[in-house]
Parts: C-alpha cells; sequence; structure tokens
C-alpha cells in the first residue's frame, strides 16, 4: 500500500481538529499537515450536528478548563463570524428557576459566572418577562447577553477552506485502522509516517488512544441527543431560556434554542445510545461496542453513581415527543404539542467516563507524550472554545515535543518531529 508522509497527523475532522491542523500550520508553516477524516467530508458528527450555540461560560467551576477557555472562545467565535461575514443572532440566554429548590444552584451560577468573569445579571420574574414575555420563572431567574446562535455547517466551512488555504492536506474518505509496530499508521486508503500523531477522533477517540498506550483508565460513553424543531406559534420565543441543571451530572436539560436563522427548537435528548455511532436504526452498528457500553451503562446504573439511574429513566422518557414539549412549557407560557411536531438530525455525545473514579467527566481531558496527543473529551462546549482551546491543545503538543528534543529522544517510527517553525 502507499505510503504517506507528514510531520504532523492529525485524525478526525471536527472542528477541534480543523483548529488543531491551523494552529500546527501557522506555527509551522514550512511542515507537512495532513489531516484524515473518515467520512467524506469534514464535520459528519458532532461538530455538524451542534446546536450552534455560542455558550458563554457561567457553568463551570472556576478551576476548569471550560471555564478557561468559553468566555474568551465565546469573543473569538464572534469576531470570526462577523470578520468573515458568517450569520450569528445575539439572542443571549434566560436562565429560569422552575422551584425554591433551584433558587439555591441558580445562585451557584451566578457566583461561577462571577468568578469567571463572564457578564450575567440576575433579574426577578417581572425583569426576566421583558426580555421574553413568554418565559415562566419561580421568583428569580440569569440573563446571559453574550450567548449567541451561529450556524455550525457555515462555520465549519469557513474552517475548512482555511486550513486548505494555510496548506494543510484534507484526505476525507480515509479512516484511521491501527498503528502498526513499526510506528506507521494504517488507513482505509494507504499507510501514513508521522512524525507527531493528533488524536481528535471524537467518538473514537479513546479507542485510538489506546493504540498510543493512552486512555488506559477511560472509555466513552455515547449520549444521543433529539431537537423538535417548532412552527407557527413556536416562532415567537425570542432568547434562549434554559432550564436550572443538575450540576451533578454534565447535561444542561430540555431547553428552548432559537436559531441563527429565528426558527425555535427545544431539547436535546441525552438518552443513553447503544454504540458509538447508534444515531438511528442499525446503521454503523458494532457488536463489540455494543457490548462494551451496555457493559459500563448498567454498572453505571446498577451503582446509581452521580444520579445515574434516575438520569437514564429520565431520559429515555424523551424520546416521546409529548414529554419533550411538556418539559418545555414548564419554562415558557402558551407551548402547545402541535407547535412541535418535526424531529430534528440526532446528534451523539463522545461523554467519557472515568473507569477508576466511576463517573462521568466534567471536564475536557488530553493525555500524551513526544510522539502522539490525544484529545479524549471535548464535549459541550468545546464549539464554543475551539479556537482559543486548540491553541492551548498544541501548546501542551509543542511542551512534549521540546522535552524530548531537550533529551535528544527520536525515537519511532515515520519522520523526525518538527524542530525548525
Amino acid at each position: 500500500m502507499p505510503v504517506k508522509t507528514c510531520d504532523f497527523l492529525v485524525i478526525g475532522g471536527g472542528i477541534i481538529g480543523l483548529n488543531l491542523a491551523i494552529v500546527a500550520k501557522q506555527r509551522y508553516p514550512r511542515q507537512r499537515v495532513v489531516l484524515l477524516e473518515k467520512e467524506k467530508a469534514c464535520g459528519h458528527h458532532a461538530s455538524g450536528r451542534n446546536s450552534g450555540v455560542l455558550h458563554a461560560g457561567f457553568y463551570y467551576t472556576h478551576d476548569s478548563l471550560k471555564a478557561r477557555f468559553t468566555r474568551e472562545g465565546n469573543r473569538e467565535m464572534s469576531d470570526y463570524c462577523r470578520e468573515r461575514a458568517l450569520r450569528i443572532n445575539r439572542c443571549g440566554k434566560l436562565v429560569v428557576a422552575r422551584n425554591e429548590q433551584e433558587l439555591s444552584t441558580l445562585q451557584e451560577l451566578l457566583n461561577r459566572g462571577r468568578r469567571n468573569g463572564v457578564e450575567l445579571q440576575e433579574l426577578s420574574g417581572d425583569e426576566a418577562r421583558e426580555i421574553e414575555p413568554r418565559a415562566s420563572t419561580f421568583r428569580k431567574a440569569l440573563f446571559s447577553p453574550s450567548t449567541s446562535s451561529v450556524d455550525p455547517a457555515e462555520v465549519m466551512q469557513s474552517m475548512i477552506r482555511d486550513a486548505q488555504s494555510l496548506g494543510v492536506e484534507i484526505e476525507t474518505d480515509m479512516a484511521y485502522r491501527r498503528r502498526e509496530t513499526d510506528g506507521l499508521i494504517h488507513a482505509s486508503r494507504g499507510k501514513v509516517a508521522a512524525g507527531y500523531v493528533i488524536n481528535a477522533a471524537g467518538l473514537h477517540a479513546d479507542t485510538i488512544a489506546r493504540d498510543f498506550g493512552f486512555s488506559q483508565d477511560h472509555r466513552i460513553l455515547p449520549f444521543k441527543g433529539l431537537y423538535l424543531y417548532g412552527s407557527g406559534n413556536s416562532g415567537a420565543i425570542r432568547t434562549n431560556i434554559y432550564p436550572v441543571p443538575d450540576l451533578r451530572n454534565p447535561f444542561l436539560g430540555v431547553h428552548f434554542t432559537v436559531a441563527v436563522d429565528g426558527r425555535v427548537k427545544i431539547g436535546p435528548t441525552a438518552v443513553p445510545a447503544f454504540w458509538r455511532e447508534n444515531y438511528g436504526g442499525f446503521a454503523n452498528f458494532s457488536l463489540r461496542e455494543m457490548i462494551e457500553v451496555i457493559g459500563l451503562e448498567c454498572g453505571l446504573f446498577w451503582r446509581n453513581e452521580s444520579g445515574f439511574r434516575r438520569l437514564a429513566r429520565h431520559e429515555l422518557s424523551k424520546q416521546f415527543r409529548s414529554e419533550m414539549v411538556k418539559l418545555a412549557s414548564e419554562l415558557a407560557s402558551g407551548i402547545a404539542l402541535s407547535d412541535f411536531r418535526h424531529w430534528g438530525k440526532p446528534g451523539i455525545r463522545a461523554q467519557l467516563y472515568d473507569l477508576k473514579a466511576r463517573r462521568l467527566e466534567m471536564d475536557f481531558r488530553h493525555e500524551g507524550d513526544d510522539r502522539s496527543f490525544h484529545v479524549l473529551n471535548a464535549v459541550s462546549p468545546a464549539f464554543t472554545c475551539s479556537i482559543p482551546f486548540s491553541r492551548y491543545l498544541f501548546d501542551q503538543i509543542e511542551h512534549k515535543m521540546s522535552g524530548a528534543r531537550l533529551h535528544g529522544d527520536n525515537r519511532g517510527g515515520g519522520r523526525a518531529m518538527p524542530v525548525t517553525p
């Protein structure tokens, strides 16, 4: 089989993989950067099925990577869209409380926002209804003016053009298969000799990482997200409306999203999926994946870690249109089942699970060494964070490469590690 050579090999053509390839080429313009994408186009999975919401950064604890990069990512992605004349809807977000018990969590979100330097407005119920007359809240609400909506497909296409204009070689319909004993990467259309491998493969990131000796204590658990699209009277919603979340898990609950074109949708679900690309029917079915995933999910359900038993039951009920609309009607008045008839394209969240701690990972996670780097948990708000977060990730890569050069280390197959920017 033909052997392609490169200095940096990026596996995965989602928004993180694209931005890592862009940063690699910006910092090492004379080096060859190749991106492998197993589908016929980039952004086929999470990045192309994203809600399009640019989050503000108040959900996350101050010491987390998510908190560190969401505020900056919101600003940079907003600037990116404006500079390239991409659509953006600066509609903001209301977080509403449904009962007195949720007021303490609402206060915690306000505290986190202040610690993270995020602009948040604490509102009374009447003030919330000045922003969105249909909003329903118990006494108080929060408003995030910097939350916006974009079109993920437009953003992805623009970033693909950016990468190609820099000289990144994007190889679509070319899937990673395995790492061979001689260090070569075996792909579906040939082999690749790479100086450094960057794994940003989303749903399959942990599997690829294990070929390099990483992700020993973590596995990807897939969760299916579904949205219902509105019509008619539902279109009167002006701003995103979110419930107060359960901070024990990384999901935000059923909410109203106002898309870049003003259309309204409710969702998403976070239904435990049975294999990694379990979008619908038996497409992309994998018996091996199903056995592993169901085994982990059954363990979570049995031990009920982080309230998983209640979460699973609650999420499974959301597959029914009536239940989704019922939950949405707790956040806004005048919501009718007849207004929400059409299911959108499902997405799969590649949620990392810590086998030792027996919990879902709440923050971004990466592992690597002087030969490879693996982005293991790049879930929401990774789309918002993608530009500054990818620079940070590449800083970690350069640190690992420079450490190897200091020790004169040039092990393994493939080309020598890049040394000259």
